[in-house]
Parts: structure tokens; C-alpha cells; sequence
């Protein structure tokens, strides 16, 4: 089954710190089969709570979705924004009704 990142932007005080994360660690995101279905764009929130930006990333597997966010390659690059930016991140595995 396919792994999911849904990541859910509560806060973002600096831009450039999220462009030059984004700049570092979607290489090494791709790397691990990542693909990505869902950055930014436009969007309207119906109920709860109002995300600012909202990323999903589709991964061959739960467990590769899992061992790309513990690399060392992508925790140097999520150092970049981490401080300036305030996020919901999950790990979500897959459902297939087939």
C-alpha cells in the first residue's frame, strides 16, 4: 500500500526559509519515490480550522514515506524552515477498496 505525507501549514513567518526547504529536500523526496500531488495552490476551507498552505506527497509505501522523513538528507533540509515555520505533518498509509 501506498504511504501519504499530509502536510498542513498552520504558520509560515519566513517564506524564503520554506522556498530554500523546499529547494533542498525535494531532490531527496523524489529520491525516495516520492511524488508530489497536492503544493499550495488555490483552496477554499469549508470546516475547521483555515491551513495556509496544505502539501501531500504519494510515496510506493507507507515505510518509504516513513524513511525519507527520518533521513539525514531531509532533516538537514527541514533545519532550514523548521523554525520559522509552524506545521501538522502526517504519515498516513494507504486504502485501497479494490
Amino acid at each position: 500500500m501506498k504511504g501519504y505525507w499530509i502536510a498542513l501549514y498552520k504558520r509560515i513567518d519566513n517564506p524564503e526559509n520554506l522556498k530554500d526547504y523546499s529547494a533542498n529536500v525535494t531532490s531527496v523526496i523524489k529520491s525516495y519515490g516520492g511524488k508530489a500531488l497536492v503544493r499550495g495552490g488555490e483552496y477554499q476551507c469549508l470546516e475547521g480550522e483555515n491551513f495556509s498552505r496544505t502539501v501531500i506527497w504519494e510515496f510506493p509505501s507507507y515505510e518509504a514515506a516513513i524513511e525519507c522523513h527520518e533521513s539525514k538528507e531531509y532533516q538537514k533540509g527541514w533545519a532550514l524552515a523548521k523554525h520559522t515555520t509552524d506545521r501538522n505533518l502526517q504519515i498516513i498509509h494507504g486504502f485501497n477498496i479494490e
